[in-house]
């Protein structure tokens, strides 16, 4: 019952503070730190995928190194790519999977389990939410079902983020568009 409440409160505790930001880099943040904390693990880090490198690209992750995060570029092909295919995937023991890309980084960083779950928006996979733990760690549907919730939560806010930074940038850039007929037209009346 106290697991339950502590995911109720994450919950409410993110969305909460998805209703207030609009940055998309804050709203990763916030979802990995809260994620990490209610589950207490080692870490969490949110990719989303570059299609044009097929590469997951990393956009916030708490409770791990600088060094493990900057191991190498992580293959949307090869890196617990299951995950993005089929659903989560749990690995029990990051030395024993041949799905994991960087094995040995993950034991030097003290990774003994991962829990990866794509992110879907729409009929779109936009990336992955993956959750790091110190001892091996047999996830539970309830596990799975609460990093779920919040990947989606933070994958369609990180998106509708993005989408409203673009629709600014595109209207900012209609009304310099405006400035600069209005300049034209002026300069263009015959005298």
């Amino acid at each position: 019952m106290k697991e339950e409440l502590i995911n109720y409160e994450t919950l409410l505790k993110v969305t909460r503070g998805i209703s207030h930001s609009k940055d998309p880099e804050e709203i990763a943040l916030m979802t990995v730190d809260s994620i990490k904390t209610a589950l207490n693990t080692k870490g969490c880090s949110l990719f989303l995928i570059n299609r044009k490198t097929n590469e997951l690209e990393l956009a916030a992750s708490f409770g791990l190194s600088d060094e493990y995060l900057n191991k190498g570029p992580l293959s949307a092909m090869h890196s617990i790519a299951q995950s993005l295919d089929e659903g989560p995937v749990a690995i029990y023991n990051v030395m024993d999977d041949p799905r994991i890309q960087y094995p040995e980084e993950a034991n030097k960083e003290g990774i003994a389990s991962i829990l990866s779950v794509p992110i879907v928006v729409g009929e779109h996979l936009i990336g992955a939410m993956r959750v790091y733990t110190a001892e091996p760690w047999e996830f539970t549907l309830k596990d799975v079902n609460f990093v779920q919730a919040l990947a989606q939560i933070a994958g369609m806010s990180v998106n509708m983020a993005r989408y409203a930074k673009g629709l600014k940038s595109s209207i900012d850039v209609l009304k310099t568009m405006k400035e600069v007929q209005s300049q034209i037209a002026k300069n263009d009346t015959p005298l």
